[in-house]
């Protein structure tokens, strides 16, 4: 389709994409998609082409598109007051509004909710709280923060480094020192294939008592972790892996943070990961799902244990020094508020959880055994495929053959439906909007099969 405008010239000239090859990009030799529209789980380009969005964005438009109540919230919002900070005590109706309801479905020990932008920026709240804690508690040693290889948990300094990827580090001189790692509980990728899952689990806890041993109890402060893996993979957790996990921490004294970026606010069926695995994590993260990315908006929401050290930290140095100039904004809070009565309105919590069954039984029959397919893996509305060159070995592709970013090409290509190649192994990754149907999630099983077919025969 000829358009009569310089958009596309000036996307190659004048935009610095995220997560892009950018020479490859401005040459012309990368894809380019210009979106325009979007309607439950579907969007639209300027080219006519209508994709349904089997990753809502990235992992974010959990509602799904083109909700008039959470446009009609942002509009009325910003005509009654657009903008005003959070600083020294002020506060708006959305803003009060929202951290009462994200109380109130959020594990009974928690206490306050900070507001951010980004999953990153809340992360970066989070370390600067158990630090600061840490100090008022006359510990200034316990500070490193353990997480996990394959963990996704932002791209800033802090947050990049507590990121257990390696795209995310090379050249960008991460991690920092005060970040550690340890095992992924990985499953599929246990290094001995003897092992069940307990025995994994096992190994997994292992791990982390060898670490801390190194490096000290009395200089850990927290340890971070996705309920479920998500960008590393999409990988839920072996059968009591969150409860061992949880065992170690409280011996050694240290404070879980559960990042809550993809799983909050439904996606595996219950509004929190940290309730579907048993959690009691001493700060949460959550963003995304927060206002299906209708506007920008992340909190760190504190436990009960923190917030007394918090206030002993004011009553004994002051105000608090940490804030961001968009903290609370009331145009994402009006946003997160209407979000968040949608999700119950129409019972998408639910819903998330019976078709994303639904969806993950039907990748498994349409793919689940083909000679080439390792695992198909899943919790909630969160599924993954992952490819093997020898399913029997498991024997991985050479990176290079890109075997997982041409399957997803081939997926867009012949039936406008979009997964995302995941990085670090040829994993496709699967991340719909609540309101899939099953119908639709027939067509997403069979589309995989079909593209799976054209690439790997």
């Amino acid at each position: 389709m000829l358009h009569n405008d310089h958009l596309e010239r000036w996307d190659r000239d004048s935009f610095f994409h995220p997560s892009t090859h950018l020479a490859e990009f401005a040459r012309g030799d990368a894809p380019q998609r210009i979106i325009t529209g979007g309607e439950g789980c579907h969007i639209e380009d300027r080219d006519g082409n209508r994709m349904l969005d089997a990753f809502a964005g990235l992992y974010c438009v959990n509602v799904g598109y083109g909700r008039s109540e959470i446009a009609d919230a942002i509009a009325e919002q910003a005509r009654e007051l657009a903008y005003y900070h959070a600083y020294v005590g002020h506060g708006t109706e959305a803003s009060i509004t929202l951290a009462k309801m994200i109380l109130d479905r959020a594990p009974s020990h928690m206490s306050k909710v900070y507001f951010g932008l980004s999953g990153s920026d809340a992360n970066e709240t989070n370390v600067k709280l158990i630090w600061y804690y840490n100090n008022i508690l006359g510990r200034p040693e316990k500070k490193k923060i353990i997480s996990r290889w394959r963990g996704y948990h932002g791209s800033g300094l802090m947050t990049g480094s507590l990121t257990g990827l390696e795209l995310f580090h090379r050249k960008f001189d991460l991690p920092l020192a005060q970040v550690i790692h340890t095992e992924a509980p990985y499953f599929y990728r246990r290094p001995d294939p003897a092992q069940d899952e307990a025995g994994f689990v096992a190994h997994c806890v292992a791990e982390l008592e060898a670490l801390i041993a190194r490096e000290g109890a009395d200089t850990i402060a927290a340890f971070i972790g996705e309920p479920v893996l998500g960008t590393g993979g999409i990988v839920p957790p072996p059968e009591g892996y969150w409860a061992a996990i949880q065992e170690v921490l409280a011996r050694h004294d240290i404070l879980l943070v559960a990042d809550e970026v993809v799983t909050g606010f439904g996606r595996l069926g219950t509004m929190f990961g940290s309730e579907h695995y048993g959690m009691k994590p001493d700060l949460m993260t959550i963003a995304k799902g927060l206002t299906s990315a209708y506007a920008p908006l992340s909190g760190s929401i504190v436990s009960q244990k923190m917030w007394a050290v918090l206030e002993q930290g004011t009553d004994e140095n002051g105000p608090i020094g940490h804030g961001w100039t968009y903290s609370a904004h009331p145009i994402g809070a009006a946003a997160g508020v209407a979000n968040l009565k949608l999700l119950d309105d129409l019972d998408l919590v639910t819903t998330a959880g019976e078709v994303g069954a639904y969806l993950n039984a039907a990748l498994t029959d349409a793919v689940g055994g083909h000679a080439h397919v390792g695992e198909v893996r899943g919790e909630g509305m969160l599924a993954a495929v992952e490819f093997v060159a020898d399913r029997e070995t498991r024997r991985f592709f050479d990176a290079g053959e890109k075997v997982g970013a041409r399957i997803a090409a081939a997926l867009l290509e012949q039936d406008k439906v979009i997964a995302r190649a995941m990085p670090q192994g040829d994993i496709l990754g699967f991340a719909p909007p609540f309101c899939l149907t099953r119908e639709e999630a027939d067509r997403v099983a069979d589309a995989t099969a079909r593209a799976v077919k054209s690439v790997l025969g």
